[in-house]
């Protein structure tokens, strides 16, 4: 909506009635206006108080930082949805506000020294109220915004401060003799409020009866069960209906994950239903029993992921290259592992609940961490022992896959890893040694997760849109066996170009996944990478751009509807427009290739502008380039301009045969920048255009395609010149590829004391064929004149003739295919 323009001057020519009506529809915009613009004052004026009051109670909070780092989570939390908050109340006012100013400008300026109606004066005041009240809102917002993002950063510092300073604390060793009178002292209090908890738990658990728990005993019975004939109907699925290759056994990997995490997860949800089944949980064991199925889930998709990573009981499924022996002797490892960290997390929950003391924690906590580092180092030595062992015995060893460099020091960084963990924990560093070790179980898993998501994401690709015989090497196979211009291997070698860039994407964001969960324990939590990611939406400012993803997404969309439509219309243009015009090949492939180049630059220009860079600022940017193009550039444009030269003018086309340079071959190809000439020997050589524009050149095609045959035939003085005239006609009527017309000669050249000397001349419908049809003649003439008894002799002046021949007519290259 937009006012009709009321400036004083206008207003102050019409008759009364007139500028009263006049004024008063204005009066009326201006109300509904000012109402539209004040219809949510309230509700932003509490919006933006409650995102005050939120970073002023993270402010209070940060003066007075909690013991615990993980407090700080929720409050950072708190905070940036607080600033998200403030974004939308200012993303509501700006095109109030942008309204109001507008109507402002139709109003017009101030005439200085004139007197303004007074119904235009009272609009404006009002507006310039409504105004400064809509702008005051706008730079609080904007304001409160920026403090939410400082004060979310002030948490994090915080965090990781609290979070370095925790690992460098030192307790008693857990092998001095203090430390344990120190738990005696303590565990009698703690082991007390365990124990209310543990009989809280039980009547709870007798509350629900007998049946309840005989239903959930049948219901894991029938997990079990499922589980079992799951595993066996997958692997029958896989077999038979998945195509062979790596995507059969990196899906049967992901199934071996899944099914231990659902049993886990259902189980442990069964048994808590059983709890919940009667009265609910109190409300001290409501913590801990709510999340307990989510962690106990975790533990069964930690032993899934050992077993579809080693598979013991079948090696040819295997997609690590990992020997047997080692995978029999670490088969015990995912599910202790998988226990110890449940374990872990339930204690912590468990010591945090119970308010235990800091030594029965300390104990807790550095106990565990102690079962987990020692399980690793056994892991670990066992897979030394076993390779020590296999490379020992010569039979062994050639089955032993060589360590790559990677593999080594990857073992080499667990082996430094758990020894530093362990006698962290023997030392009382039990903050930084249980860090560690829980950390390297945490990149375990991490890591092999990432490792089977990135496998299955190569393998689909390439299954679904790669050859159906050959999984692996798809764009290989694909390029070997199809010839590039058959529209059948066209769509081939998209497909497979396709599956290699779906699964790099795919794979990318797989390793940007596994960063952002390695640096959870660090202060870079998956919460806050996403908090971050979800502010995208507002853009990023770039000078005086902003870029937006929808923007970004919209110009990609453009640009590759661009590029299909170009390509498809460059198709028709080669294969079924340009064959029916008069234009020859190389003028037909210049236009087609001018056409992609204009198109691409066209299609880059709509996708540019799609982002919000316009036409204008391109041709800016264009000015700006050209200062290279005049120096960097010289030559390509040089190259280019002779290039369409050559195509309007046509000195050479596709097909001639010139000489140049010292190249001399036939022109098979004229692109925009440069030539390709086919020489004799079939090799190509590519000439800059702007040779043919700057150089001479010798086009022996291009005025009469015709090949001139010349033979020089000197004679004894005694020879019967009629005879050898006529035989030498003979010859060459005799010739099939020797042309009719023009008509055959034979010249008498010279005479002199040593002999004659005639001169043949025939032409042949190529330059190309002119060698081998003078060598046949040659060999006829040779023939004819040793069954007529005439002899050949070597005239004084034939030695200097031939030469000039020779230098005004190059040899020939043999016949082109």
């Amino acid at each position: 909506m937009s006012f009709p323009s009321c400036k004083a001057d206008a207003c102050a020519g019409l008759p009364g009635i007139a500028h009263r009506l006049r004024c008063l529809v204005l009066g009326l915009l201006l109300l509904l206006s000012a109402l539209c613009a004040q219809a949510q004052p309230d509700n932003i004026d509490a919006s933006l108080d409650a995102v005050r009051a939120q970073i002023d109670q993270a402010r209070k909070v940060l003066d007075s930082p909690p013991k615990e780092a993980a407090d700080l989570l929720p409050l950072r939390a708190g905070v940036l949805a607080a600033g998200t908050q403030a974004d939308a109340a200012a993303a509501l006012l700006e095109p109030q506000l942008a309204s109001v100013q507008a109507r402002l400008a139709e109003l017009g300026p101030v005439t200085p020294g004139q007197a303004e109606a007074p119904d235009v004066a009272v609009l404006r005041t009002q507006l310039n109220k409504v105004r400064a009240e809509l702008d005051a809102r706008f730079k609080q917002a904007k304001l409160l915004s920026v403090e939410s993002e400082q004060t979310a950063g002030e948490i994090s510092a915080l965090r990781r401060s609290e979070f370095q300073a925790r690992l460098g604390e030192r307790t008693s060793s857990i092998l001095s003799a203090l430390f344990w009178a120190e738990l005696r002292m303590d565990i009698p209090g703690d082991m007390l409020r365990a124990r209310r908890l543990a009989d809280a738990l039980v009547a709870t658990a007798r509350a629900s009866g007998t049946a309840v728990w005989a239903s959930v005993g049948l219901a894991m019975l029938v997990l079990l069960g499922l589980h079992a004939w799951a595993g066996m109907a997958l692997l029958r699925l896989t077999t038979t209906r998945v195509p062979p290759g790596r995507l059969r056994r990196s899906l049967h990997a992901w199934t071996r994950v899944l099914l231990p995490t659902a049993t886990a997860g259902l189980t442990a949800e069964a048994v808590y239903l059983g709890l919940v089944w009667v009265a609910p949980l109190p409300e001290a064991l409501a913590p801990i029993m709510g999340r307990l199925a989510g962690v106990i889930c975790f533990g069964g998709f930690v032993v899934g992921l050992g077993h579809a990573l080693l598979l013991p009981a079948r090696p040819s499924w295997r997609l690590l290259p990992l020997p047997d022996v080692v995978a029999l002797k670490l088969r015990w490892l995912p599910p202790v592992l998988a226990l110890l960290m449940v374990l872990t997390w339930a204690l912590m929950q468990l010591t945090a609940q119970i308010n235990a003391s800091l030594v029965t924690t300390v104990a807790a906590d550095c106990i565990v961490a102690l079962a987990m580092g020692l399980a690793m180092g056994l892991g670990l030595l066992l897979s030394d022992v076993a390779r020590r062992r296999a490379l020992r015995e010569p039979e062994s060893a050639a089955n032993w896959p060589p360590s790559p460099l990677w593999l080594t020091t990857v073992v080499g960084l667990a082996w430094l890893g758990t020894a530093s963990s362990l006698l962290a924990l023997l030392l009382g560093y039990v903050a930084l040694g249980s860090f560690v070790v829980h950390q390297m179980a945490w990149i375990s898993v991490v890591l092999g997760s990432a490792y089977l998501l990135a496998v299955l994401i190569d393998d689909g690709f390439i299954a679904l849109l790669g050859p159906k015989t050959s999984p692996a090497g798809a764009a290989d196979a694909i390029l070997s066996t199809a010839e590039a211009d058959m529209p059948a291997s066209r769509f081939l070698k998209v497909r497979a170009q396709a599956a290699v860039l779906l699964s790099g994407v795919g794979r990318l964001l797989v390793v940007a996944l596994a960063l952002m969960l390695l640096l959870a324990p660090f202060g870079e939590g998956p919460s806050e990478l996403f908090e971050r990611a979800d502010k995208l939406h507002q853009g990023i400012s770039i000078g005086e751009f902003q870029i937006l993803p929808v923007s970004v997404l919209q110009a990609a969309l453009v640009i590759i509807l661009c590029l299909v439509v170009v390509r498809i219309v460059r198709r028709w243009l080669k294969e079924d427009f340009l064959p029916t015009t008069s234009l020859d090949a190389g003028m037909q492939v210049w236009t087609s290739t001018l056409f992609a180049y204009a198109g691409n630059l066209l299609a880059l220009s709509l996708g540019l502008a799609a982002v919000g860079i316009g036409l204008e600022r391109i041709a800016w940017v264009a000015s700006a380039l050209s200062v290279g193009i005049g120096f960097g550039l010289q030559a390509v444009v040089q190259n280019f301009v002779s290039g369409i030269i050559m195509l309007a003018e046509k000195p050479v086309k596709v097909g001639d045969w010139v000489s140049l340079g010292g190249i001399e071959g036939d022109i098979r190809r004229i692109n925009v920048r440069a030539t390709e000439i086919q020489m004799g020997d079939r090799s190509t050589v590519i000439v800059p255009n702007s040779e043919f524009i700057t150089k001479t050149v010798r086009n022996v095609t291009h005025a009469n395609p015709l090949g001139l045959v010349k033979i020089l035939l000197p004679v004894p003085l005694d020879a019967d010149a009629d005879q050898v005239r006529s035989l030498i006609l003979e010859l060459f009527e005799a010739h099939a590829d020797v042309l009719k017309t023009p008509e055959p000669s034979v010249q008498l050249d010279a005479i002199d004391s040593a002999g004659m000397v005639f001169n043949a001349t025939a032409f042949v419908n190529s330059p190309r064929a002119a060698y081998g049809v003078r060598s046949a003649l040659l060999f006829d003439v040779l023939r004819r004149l040793r069954e007529a008894d005439i002899s050949l002799v070597k005239p004084a002046g034939l030695v200097l003739r031939e030469a000039q021949n020779k230098a005004l007519e190059p040899p020939l290259p043999p016949p082109l295919a």
